[in-house]
């Protein structure tokens, strides 16, 4: 039996044998055993008002069975947490994991004019002071046996919660955009994060720190680089079941400097504003509008991509 067990158990005897408790009328006792046997905290809050306001001479004693209460209360909510946070460490690798499937079509602006496939996956796995995300994306379309669009994209980043606020993060990423003029794309990065605002139906965060990145470009030739990532997730309930969303990261290379980054040889911009309408508490349809942007494409490339998409998306 656990220490916070014990409180538990000693609250609640200190309550059921507390002489204050049968001093009060028999009437006012039932009312108030009756609420606290709900487990509803707000009812039991009302009961002692009225039982103050119909008893005012007992209010020391009610005072004494509101205190006795939330004594007992606040233990077991404290044990609840121990127990949870317990399961939580004992949880395996391939434990605790969330996440949500999505697939839908899109249509193209830029460098092509196109419709095709939109599918994509994100998993989460929180822990105590650790949580970690994997996301992959794929944009594919063929028209007349060729392939005109093959845009891919996976993610991992790990992150490490040491205070309310602020996190550390790792990134490896993977790309592929062969109309932008490159078949693989690897970048990996470090840095900071803070939570502006995590409150319920409103997050903002944003995060930042060096990078490095490879691109193999479709002609054969490679460049590696030195980068800098700056990040932001922006998540807003609008009303119940409609949430509007903001994902934006911006990759800058350098010539090799970091000091020259925010003049870098290549800018990368990937912008996606979406709009998700609950359709279940499962299921979700989606409108999203992205814009990849690229500084220094290759010559037969232009700089800006945009694509729309709707997408279902089933949360699991």
């Amino acid at each position: 039996m656990t220490k916070l067990h014990h409180l538990a158990v000693a609250a609640a005897f200190a309550f059921s044998a507390s002489p204050a408790v049968a001093e009060l009328p028999e009437g006012v006792k039932d009312m108030i055993d009756a609420a606290i046997a709900t487990g509803d905290a707000a009812k039991v809050v009302t009961v002692l008002e009225l039982a103050r306001a119909t008893n005012p001479d007992d209010a020391e004693t009610l005072d004494a069975i509101e205190a006795e209460w939330k004594a007992a209360q606040a233990a077991k909510l404290a044990e609840k947490e121990a127990a949870k946070e317990q399961e939580i460490r004992r949880a395996g690798l391939f434990d605790r994991w969330s996440g949500e499937g999505e697939i839908g079509g899109f249509q193209s602006t830029g460098n092509t004019d196109s419709l095709g496939l939109s599918a994509s996956i994100k998993l989460k796995r929180e822990g105590i002071d650790w949580s970690h995300r994997f996301r992959a994306r794929l944009d594919y379309q063929r028209q007349d046996d060729e392939t005109k669009r093959e845009q891919f994209l996976a993610a991992y980043e790990p992150r490490w919660q040491f205070s309310e606020d602020l996190f550390l993060y790792g990134l490896a990423q993977f790309e592929r955009d062969r109309l932008q003029g490159f078949d693989a794309r690897y970048a990996v990065s470090g840095g900071l994060g803070y939570k502006v605002v995590d409150e319920e139906g409103f997050k903002f965060s944003v995060k930042a720190g060096p990078a490095w990145r490879v691109t193999e470009f479709s002609d054969g030739t490679s460049r590696s680089r030195i980068a800098g990532l700056f990040a932001t997730d922006f998540d807003w309930e609008i009303v119940k079941g409609l949430t509007f969303t903001q994902d934006a990261n911006a990759m800058a290379e350098g010539g090799g400097e970091v000091q020259v980054l925010v003049d870098g040889s290549n800018t990368s911009i990937n912008l996606v504003s979406g709009l998700d309408f609950a359709i279940s508490e499962k299921l979700r349809s989606r409108l999203s509008y992205a814009v990849d942007y690229d500084s220094n494409p290759p010559d037969d490339a232009v700089q800006t991509d945009t694509l729309t998409r709707f997408t279902i998306i089933y949360g699991f």
